[in-house]
């Protein structure tokens, strides 16, 4: 792919927005940084209260100062990379590489690479660190059927394997005293897994939800939020009921969640914009801005500590012409990319 660096960050700023919060108006405001480099994305984490954030880029992944936007640091060898998670209590971190099925496990402090990971499932995807039992749960895009597998975040070695309903399971989320929740995008469902014994206990509908991405657990209300295109939806954990839902954009496959200042982050990259939404009470959720980004960034990250959500997308140019005597593309196909022309990092604070 084609590198080019544009040019300096930019700072906009969005209308301030009030919600019956101690009083006080918030001004949202995004800084849009130029951080250049080849390579696609998928998803990308915050490390609390550092500054730094893990960005998915195809091949490797970066690390990016989000205060200043500059890069400090680099991942390689991550085939087909989709997300990273971070385990504090081992000072560890795990990329999901779909393209040779490994996991790659390294030191927080240096990011030298520890070992590769194999995971025999296949198709993996979503990520993250389960607290309860310092466990890493990958999420896998699995055939015939996805799956969860659960790793020792201390030694990374395989330790659960739990068969899903749906081969395109999304994200997962913990309530912290011993079960996962986790989104399945093709039948829009959530599953309720065990997460010692990695054993399913239930499956819930989340209609009006359509392909549930993006998910978070806000402990202290006992919540669960699933982030959908158009119309996201909340979740009571005790019955599995969808207690409310929000109107969103388009195109959405994460979800950010600052359970300090109880705003709920939804990216939307068909409609390029961010849904800002504060939780009033647990079944009531208000809709206090919409924050411009750009076509295509679809994933977010919250640091929970500076209270500041990042987002990364690539910049596509002109897709290159079909080579004379190409058969026409499949109906539905996605069309062709052309290279990337530049990279932009978003962070978006009040």
């Amino acid at each position: 792919m084609t590198r080019r660096t544009l040019g300096v960050a930019a700072l906009l700023l969005v209308p301030a927005l009030a919600w019956p919060r101690q009083g006080s108006a918030q001004t949202f405001k995004t800084a849009k940084f130029s951080i250049g480099g080849d390579g696609g994305t998928d998803y990308l984490t915050a490390e609390p209260g550092t500054g730094r954030v893990f960005v998915s880029r195809s091949t490797h992944v970066i690390v990016v100062d989000g205060p200043t936007g500059k890069v400090v640091g680099d991942i390689p060898d991550t085939p087909r990379t989709h997300g990273i998670a971070l385990a504090p209590k081992s000072g560890r971190g795990f990329i999901t590489n779909g393209g040779d099925s490994t996991v790659t496990m390294f030191d927080l402090k240096t990011l030298a690479v520890i070992k590769k990971i194999p995971v025999s499932t296949g198709g993996l995807d979503g990520i993250m660190y389960e607290d309860f039992s310092d466990r890493i749960i990958l999420t896998n895009h699995s055939r015939p059927i996805g799956t969860a597998v659960a790793l020792d975040a201390k030694t990374g070695d395989i330790v659960g394997t739990a068969q899903l309903e749906d081969n395109s399971p999304e994200g997962a989320a913990s309530d912290g005293k011993g079960k996962i929740f986790i989104n399945n995008e093709g039948t829009s469902t959530m599953q309720v897994l065990d997460v010692r014994t990695m054993k399913v206990l239930a499956s819930w509908p989340l209609a009006p939800c359509e392909g549930p991405t993006g998910i978070a657990y806000d402990r202290t209300t006992n919540r669960i939020f699933s982030g959908c295109s158009k119309t996201s939806v909340v979740v009571d954990p005790v019955t599995g009921k969808v207690v409310a839902t929000i109107a969103n954009g388009d195109g959405v496959d994460a979800l950010g969640w600052d359970p300090v200042e109880k705003l709920i982050y939804i990216p939307a990259g068909r409609d390029s914009n961010v849904t800002v939404v504060h939780e009033d009470a647990p079944d009531k959720y208000t809709v206090v801005a919409t924050v411009a980004t750009m076509r295509g960034a679809k994933t977010i990250s919250v640091d929970p500590v500076k209270h500041v959500a990042y987002l990364f997308q690539p910049e596509y140019g002109p897709a290159p012409a079909p080579a004379p005597g190409a058969p026409p593309p499949q109906p539905g196909a996605r069309p062709p990319r052309g290279p990337v022309i530049g990279a932009w990092f978003f962070a978006i604070s009040h």
